[in-house]
């Protein structure tokens, strides 16, 4: 899972990153509204935790810009030392998905962040289904037309991001990053990964389902007229 932290205080922002990593999390920074922004609406990301006072842009704005302008449903928990009803409100207007009053317990952030998780993958219901292609995200088992599909550990990943963001186009950047943070090995690597996935995923069966759309990236889509 990928969290983007966007907070302008340096030291909770390490704090935060640290305890986070700790936990599991892939974690992206941003110290201010504009460059959080831009993250958020350019690359792949599970979760966004958003400090209301920031420089820039402030988070009610933040939030708002990223939900009717970028058109992204990332969900975001906000965080701030206002604790008036009314800035309750104006964040769950703004379109955050849960609100945590400073200070806070570690434990308490990593267990809003679960629950969100959560609530965004369909309650307790944690099963893709694009076409007849179903991925279990609990036991990992991938699924087409009933038949049990054997992949990687990278070719699971890969899989997850393409089925959530289903039927949108991802571009290879945010693929990239989803798979192998700043750290992606070649640029033949998401190419190759790409080819095995369709070989398990699509070859044995009538019709695609993994779709290249030239010169932008990939969607995993049941039906792509027009591509």
């Amino acid at each position: 899972m990928r969290i983007l932290l966007v907070e302008d205080n340096r030291d909770i922002l390490a704090n935060l990153a640290d305890f986070l990593e700790l936990k599991g999390y892939s974690v992206d920074c941003a110290q201010d509204g504009l460059s959080g922004l831009h993250l958020a609406a350019t690359e792949h990301y599970d979760l966004i935790v958003l400090d209301v006072m920031l420089p820039g842009l402030d988070g009610y704005t933040l939030c708002k810009r990223l939900r009717e302008d970028a058109r992204r449903d990332t969900p975001v928990i906000m965080l701030t030392a206002r604790d008036q009803l009314d800035d309750r409100l104006q964040g769950f207007r703004a379109g955050a998905d849960d609100y945590l009053l400073k200070p806070f317990a570690m434990s308490e952030l990593v267990a809003r962040i679960e629950a969100v998780l959560r609530r965004a993958q369909g309650g307790g219901r944690r099963c893709l289904e694009v076409g007849d292609l179903a991925y279990d995200l609990d036991t990992l088992e991938v699924t087409r037309a009933g038949r049990l599909l054997k992949l990687n550990p990278v070719g699971l990943k890969l899989l997850a991001v393409l089925m959530q963001k289903s039927p949108h186009v991802l571009c290879r950047d945010v693929l990239e990053a989803a798979l192998w943070g700043d750290n992606c090995p070649d640029s033949d690597s998401l190419r190759s990964h790409i080819h095995q996935l369709r070989q398990v995923i699509d070859k044995p069966f009538a019709h695609a389902l993994l779709h290249t759309v030239h010169g932008v990236g990939y969607r995993l889509v049941e039906a792509a007229d027009g591509v």
